[in-house]
């Protein structure tokens, strides 16, 4: 199982992390305005994502996982009915709703402050965060980037889900998405 980490540094992403994420991804990524987690490869595994993208189009998800083993580690924990068991508890659990209010304050709190920086407003999606924040979960792959993003103790149901995957990067290393870019140069 997987044990939350501290916050991570957000990184300007190099030639390299796009070429990865674009690997990881399967297409060129869009707008990518930070590396905001790297698995323990050493390789991108969540970017931060404007608020609105080049197109003009309003992308409300800020935290966006990318690697493919990531993913599908918490595609297998969504479908085991994990998000059906934290939606009672939100329901019955008034300390565990205000803990993921204030994550979905953290979230839409960083994500207000890179449109702030980069001089873009996007009142569309005001108050929208990702994976069902504040009052429901909907995608565990949004709430684990946040806390992979955010680290250990600001999204208490990503902490959770995060805790419960398996080390993704163990059965098949990350590193084999660098070795194929190393071969395409």
């Amino acid at each position: 199982m997987v044990k939350p980490v501290d916050a991570f540094v957000a990184e300007k992403p190099t030639d390299k992390d796009l070429e990865t994420v674009a690997a990881q991804l399967g297409r060129a990524p869009r707008d990518v305005s930070a590396v905001a987690h790297r698995c323990p490869c050493g390789q991108v595994d969540v970017v931060q994502t404007p608020p609105r993208l080049a197109d003009g189009t309003p992308f409300p998800t800020f935290y966006y996982a990318t690697c493919p083993r990531l993913t599908g580690a918490i595609s297998t924990l969504e479908s085991s009915g994990l998000m059906t068991q934290m939606n009672e508890r939100l329901q019955n659990d008034p300390q565990l709703a205000g803990e993921y209010l204030a994550a979905h304050v953290d979230y839409e709190a960083a994500r207000s402050a890179l449109a702030k920086q980069e001089n873009l407003e996007v009142p569309e999606i005001t108050g929208v965060t990702a994976g069902g924040m504040p009052d429901r979960v909907k995608c565990l792959h949004s709430l684990v980037a946040h806390s992979l993003a955010a680290g250990v103790g600001v999204n208490p149901l990503g902490d959770e889900a995060l805790s419960a995957l398996e080390p993704w990067w163990l059965n098949k290393p990350c590193s084999e998405i660098s070795n194929l870019l190393d071969e395409v140069e």
